[in-house]
């Protein structure tokens, strides 16, 4: 996805329009360029100033059969002149390229949404591989939505006609003439789309011509189809923001850069040892292009080799990175206990997505937190933090790289495929606020090296191989403390064992905050991760509506802050809305013996705000607070809607 980067200027950011949001999902087969449409109208949108969230959703598959059910990609975004925080939940505009990509998100589509359908892909093969029995443009199946269909795919060729180019190449357009077209709909600036059309396809100049063509003929389509029908044209104030400079950033870019501000504010060269797996790659794509910045990126032979490199290079005094998905950690496990018993810092960021094994390699999941607290063997505590967004990863990959070079240790960094795919803005920092943590490597004294020595924070001294009086033992087998020679007594592996826990344990991270509300009431939900977006949003408006709720969002997983145990008693009933099948419940009850309920979700999507209402609404209900139905993908609410300020009524029949 291409980096739109505005500046605020005051004027802007002491405006405040009347809030309203859309949500639009550009669906269609995976090599339609959904995801590549979708990327081009976030960045028109960054432009022109407004909030945004997006939520890419695309196939395992490289290139699924076309046309079939399970090969559909597609790109939703949820903008506005108001705070956005989801990716939105129902959707106002459905823009499908075939019948597939119609049949598996038309549900999604609030009625009276508007369907804009490419009616040329609607022929007889296209249905059936759809599993339609009849056309659904014209059997009158869609009549609670509006509905306008039109052959994008012959205006495409009839656009692209001048420069020669065969159907097959002509037809690749398609999306360029959709985005015009999308473009108009929102009053969307074309020319940052031209230019980087034009960069794109500099060593290809038709391909840019034509391409370019597509574009206006679809936002040309805009003004001529606005004469009659559901299509109009709306625009959208920008949203209030901090006067500043504001970019787009993906959780892979932010934790990217998060990562090289924290070495820089350690004073230490990075090494980044990867193997690429989804939806962790985009890591690698992304450090590989900051060389300037003192980081050396290295694409492995498999998980093991990366994260063994990458502790190799921390043993030579840089600070090492590695990242994967659940697979992939599953693999670097036994390199995480070497890590953790030579006492090395170490930054591992786990894109977490659907599992087990291969799983759903593009879908989103919260699963692998158990993994991060305990899947490795023996006693091996490990710091854990967990990011709330695509901005929230640069701080939190600061916070990595804190803990890890002050502590010497590795930290787990938990992302998510939402994250790490998903954009949103970021109003860049003034670097300058940072507070540098710089490292202080062991130099040779007239003592001797103990290698395993400790500081106030338990910490060892680190020692960069080579340097004169400073020769010592390292490896996986157990180290006597101080010394670090080998050690197999009883008594020393005890010591050993309670002092890398008391370590981990005495790790100084921040008090918990309360996100939304006060510090005691009758009903919390605490989340991590991801779920932020939804949750504030489901707990905003159910505050609103006079419920006693709160919100309570935990960056630092393990270990916890230690004002925790008494901020959760101060309420009557917790609930814990989870991507998986209830792992924080669990780490939550298990540590401060409080009576968590569960609101789980494995489909693979994210949470909706209205599932969430539901689940509020239903755990106040209760007789203390209620049990929550541990299945709630089907959850509905008759308050649910769009984030605040939404444009519903503005799309409406009885609006156009």
């Amino acid at each position: 996805m291409a980096t739109a980067a505005h500046q605020v200027t005051p004027a802007e950011a002491a405006a405040h329009p009347a809030p309203e949001s859309v949500v639009v999902r550009f669906a269609g087969d995976s090599g339609d360029g959904m995801q590549l449409t979708g990327g081009q109208f976030t960045l028109s949108t960054a432009l022109a100033g407004n909030d945004l969230a997006t939520f890419p959703d695309f196939p395992a598959e490289i290139r699924a059969p076309l046309g079939t059910l399970f090969g559909v990609s597609a790109f939703q975004i949820n903008f506005g002149s108001t705070d956005i925080e989801t990716a939105g939940d129902e959707l106002d505009v459905l823009v499908a390229m075939n019948p597939a990509a119609l049949k598996t998100n038309l549900d999604a589509l609030r009625p009276g949404g508007l369907i804009i359908a490419d009616a040329g892909e609607f022929n007889a093969r296209n249905l059936a591989k759809a599993k339609y029995d009849a056309d659904p443009l014209t059997d009158d199946s869609l009549d609670k939505w509006q509905l306008l269909a039109f052959d994008i795919s012959q205006l495409t060729l009839d656009a692209v006609k001048p420069f020669g180019m065969g159907n097959k190449d002509a037809l690749r357009c398609k999306n360029m003439w959709t985005l015009g077209l999308a473009l108009w709909m929102f009053d969307r600036d074309r020319a940052p789309i031209v230019d980087w059309l034009q960069t794109k396809f500099a060593k290809m100049p038709t391909l840019a011509e034509a391409n370019i063509a597509a574009l206006n003929a679809g936002h040309a389509y805009g003004e001529t189809a606005e004469l009659a029908g559901p299509l109009k044209q709306h625009h959208i104030g920008v949203a209030p923001a901090e006067a500043g400079l504001w970019r787009t950033v993906t959780g892979a870019d932010s934790i990217s850069l998060g990562l090289v501000a924290g070495a820089q504010l350690a004073g230490l060269p990075m090494f980044f040892g990867g193997y690429p797996i989804t939806p962790a790659s985009a890591i690698l794509h992304s450090l590989s292009r900051l060389k300037e910045f003192g980081v050396t990126t290295f694409q492995a032979e498999d998980e093991i080799a990366a994260i063994g490199s990458a502790i190799g290079a921390s043993y030579a005094g840089q600070l090492g990175v590695t990242s994967s998905s659940g697979p992939g950690i599953a693999l670097k496990g036994e390199a995480m206990g070497l890590a953790i018993m030579t006492e090395l810092p170490l930054v591992i960021i786990n894109s977490q997505r659907g599992g087990p094994s291969t799983g759903l390699p593009t879908k989103t999941e919260q699963s692998d937190l158990y993994q991060a607290v305990y899947g490795r063997n023996g006693d091996a505590p490990m710091p854990v933090i967990a990011a709330r967004s695509a901005a929230d990863c640069f701080d939190v990959a600061i916070e990595a790289v804190r803990i890890a070079t002050q502590y010497m240790t590795p930290v787990m960094v938990l992302t998510d495929g939402y994250i790490a795919n998903a954009a949103e803005p970021w109003k860049v920092p003034d670097f300058s606020s940072y507070e540098p943590f710089p490292v202080t490597f062991a130099e040779k004294s007239g003592e001797g090296f103990h290698p395993y020595a400790r500081d106030n924070k338990l910490a060892r001294p680190w020692a960069k191989p080579g340097t004169p009086g400073l020769l010592h033992r390292i490896g996986g087998i157990e180290k006597k403390q101080g010394t670090g020679n080998i050690d197999y007594s009883p008594a020393n592996h005890q010591e050993m064992t309670d002092t890398r826990r008391a370590k981990i344990d005495g790790v100084v991270v921040p008090d918990q905050e309360v996100e939304l509300g006060e510090t005691s009431g009758k009903l919390a939900v605490v989340g991590w991760g991801s779920t932020f977006g939804p949750i504030h949003q489901a707990v905003r408006r159910a505050r609103r509506r006079g419920q006693d709720v709160h919100h309570i969002h935990i960056r630092h997983i393990w270990p916890m802050p230690k004002n925790m145990a008494v901020l959760l008693r101060g309420y009557e009933s917790i609930l814990v809305p989870e991507m998986n099948t209830g792992q924080l419940k669990t780490v939550l009850r298990d540590q401060f013996l409080v009576d968590a309920k569960p609101l789980n979700k494995v489909s693979g999507q994210p949470f909706r705000i209205s599932e969430i209402e539901a689940a509020i609404d239903a755990a106040l209900r209760g007789p203390v607070g209620g049990e929550v139905p541990a299945d709630n993908t089907q959850v509905t609410n008759p308050v649910a809607g769009h984030d605040d300020g939404s444009l519903a009524d503005h799309l409406s029949p009885q609006s156009v």
